[in-house]
């Protein structure tokens, strides 16, 4: 399957009286690495539930290669849309690579048996993940970190056209976040994330959106967009921002306050 097109259109999303998210328009083209940023209550995580379709907006639409994702059938989105969510993962009473196993369904009949084409994904997925070792491991019997990649895999065993994740390196060592990012990135696929870490967002993603108060206040690649001016006016800190001498990527360093007002 090739990459999709995502493109968000003046979405809202409210929550009684209370805008969650206040039209908001983002395009991700085909292949692209898009990274949402922004503090905690920013709106990132209520925005993507709008793609995968938990929340519906109030306005606004979700297009997915041109066509409304909320009126796609639910199968057919399954094959297209893939995601990895921040809410604690059930516990599955069943081995790794079952729980992997899962990401084929969309792309099975009622019935079918898993084929030598299903275990070569999931092998791939767990590699790609540096999981393939637990293969054989209970789900319910593995750390946070452990499960965090095994549900990774589980969604690029999946082969998404889009997949989007909201804080995927969440209870991830070092290693494990640069690991799983790079092979994201690596993806023939559209990927939209959310991450707190600036700087692995400065170095994976091709454009940032970066949410404040449900809104979109900047947008565009890292460098014209992680500037100290702007991250002052959306996180309330002082910072530094710097060219990274071996990777050419931005590299954010936040100040103290006692610093910042030095």
């Amino acid at each position: 399957m090739t990459a999709a097109r995502l493109s968000l259109d003046g979405v809202t999303l409210t929550a009684g009286a209370r805008a969650l998210v206040r039209d908001v328009s983002l395009t991700a083209r085909p292949g692209e690495t898009i990274g949402l940023v922004g503090p905690n209550g920013s709106g990132k995580s209520s925005l993507l539930r709008t793609v995968y379709r938990v929340l519906r907006p109030g306005s606004g639409r979700v297009l997915v290669d041109g066509e409304d994702a909320w009126s796609l059938p639910v199968r057919r989105l399954a094959r297209t849309v893939a995601a990895v969510v921040q809410e604690p993962a059930a516990d599955f009473d069943l081995a790794v690579r079952e729980v992997v196993a899962m990401g084929r369904t969309p792309h099975k009949r009622l019935l079918d048996g898993d084929t030598p084409e299903d275990a070569a994904f999931v092998r791939s997925a767990l590699t790609a993940v540096d999981a393939l070792h637990l293969a054989d491991r209970p789900f319910d019997r593995l750390s946070g970190g452990e499960r965090q990649r095994v549900l990774i895999a589980r969604a690029l065993a999946q082969r998404p056209a889009l997949l989007v994740l909201d804080e995927p390196t969440n209870h991830l060592d070092i290693r494990h976040q640069l690991s799983v990012l790079g092979a994201l990135r690596r993806l023939p696929a559209t990927v939209l994330l959310a991450l707190h870490d600036l700087n692995l967002a400065a170095y994976y993603c091709d454009r940032l959106y970066v949410l404040s108060g449900g809104a979109i206040t900047a947008s565009g690649p890292p460098a014209e967009v992680l500037t100290p001016r702007l991250l002052a006016e959306v996180y309330g800190v002082g910072a530094e921002v710097a060219v990274h001498p071996r990777t050419g990527a931005p590299q954010v360093t936040f100040l103290p306050e006692e610093a910042g007002d030095g």
